[in-house]
């Protein structure tokens, strides 16, 4: 089994879950999220306006904030990794910074309250 998490832009959120719906997966969690890229804030600013200097605060403006996103999981059998990285990508690719970003990590095991179920058959 696999964890899939996906960052997106908020707007396109209803995009998403139907794109995953499309691609057979119905079950997933979706957080209210914040962040930046790299690209969105100069390095130099952040560590003076980190250390206190108001200079660097002030000349962080707008670049320094973060901005809200959705976070998608999603756990899924290995062999449906690739189909779910592919529904996110494709619907959310616009090739302009802050597109999102994909995480694939390895998921141990899973649990059913309800039944006790585990491993795959805890979440089909």
């Amino acid at each position: 089994m696999k964890e899939v998490i996906a960052v997106v832009r908020m707007n396109m959120m209803n995009r998403t879950k139907a794109a995953l719906t499309d691609a057979g997966i119905d079950a997933f969690f979706a957080h209210e999220a914040q962040g930046r890229g790299l690209g969105f804030v100069n390095r130099k600013l952040l560590e003076g306006a980190e250390e206190g200097y108001e200079e660097a605060a002030s000349l962080l403006g707008e670049k320094g904030k973060l901005y809200p996103k959705r976070m998608v999981t999603v756990v899924v059998e290995d062999d449906e990794v690739e189909d779910v990285v592919e529904a996110i990508v494709t619907i959310n690719k616009t090739g302009k910074p802050g597109d999102g970003k994909i995480f694939v990590l390895p998921m141990a095991d899973a649990v059913r309250v309800r039944t006790g179920e585990t491993g795959a058959a805890s979440i089909g």
